[in-house]
């Protein structure tokens, strides 16, 4: 799964790696967590465009805006396109998750907590997570925009950490993602694989990461394993 991340990349950083003006209040983030209010990138006519959405999709058939709860901030690459809560957004509504590393906690024998490590790329280039994203309205008519993650099975260099990682599209394969016409629903699932793990770093960081209240930068700082 894919449930923390960190983009503290510079706005300028960021529209040039992903061709949109960040919002211009985007301040630099260590520990995001589900729930919380996070950057996307999406298509709008002919142009990407940033949005800030509520991580943990919720879909527009949804009773109540707390469907899901933390079960829907990631959506499986294998089911994906079928499932109900995702299906619709993946046909009409994806979406880039930027960031810059994620976190994910490795079981360790005899040790009653686990170690939590990062993961980037080795070029420090912000990543683009394959992500969806909803818009649900109240009774009240008042709108939310929502988005997910979609995850896949680790790559040789993640596996020992946890056996999921999210899917890590190629810059090459961004403007089909984002295209809300593409109708070829077999090559976007081609997509979801699991990015290729030389060129990828990891490393393991403190454990004060596991407090989502807890947004530093020493988040990302590296300790002895």
């Amino acid at each position: 799964m894919c449930g923390r991340y960190a983009l503290n990349s510079t706005p300028q950083k960021l529209k040039q790696r992903f061709g949109a003006e960040p919002p211009p209040d985007l301040r630099p983030r260590y520990n995001v967590a589900p729930t919380q209010e996070v950057p996307i990138v999406r298509r709008e006519g002919e142009d990407r465009r940033f949005a800030l959405v509520r991580w943990g999709l919720v879909p527009s058939w949804a009773k109540d805006a707390k469907f899901g709860g933390y079960s829907t901030i990631n959506a499986r690459a294998e089911t994906v396109a079928n499932k109900p809560a995702y299906r619709s957004a993946f046909r009409h509504r994806r979406a880039l998750i930027p960031a810059d590393a994620y976190y994910e906690w490795q079981a360790e024998a005899h040790a009653k907590l686990k170690q939590p490590w990062a993961i980037a790329l080795k070029d420090k280039e912000p990543m683009g997570f394959a992500g969806l994203w909803e818009r649900w309205t109240s009774p009240e008519d008042e709108e939310l925009e929502s988005c997910c993650i979609i995850v896949t099975d680790a790559n040789e260099l993640t596996r020992s950490i946890h056996d999921r990682m999210p899917v890590i599209l190629d810059p090459a394969d961004w403007d089909e993602w984002l295209d809300p016409e593409t109708k070829n629903l077999t090559g976007l699932q081609a997509l979801l694989k699991p990015f290729p793990p030389e060129a990828m770093t990891a490393w393991p960081v403190g454990r004060q990461v596991n407090n989502p209240r807890h947004d530093a930068p020493d988040c990302l700082e590296p300790v002895a394993s």
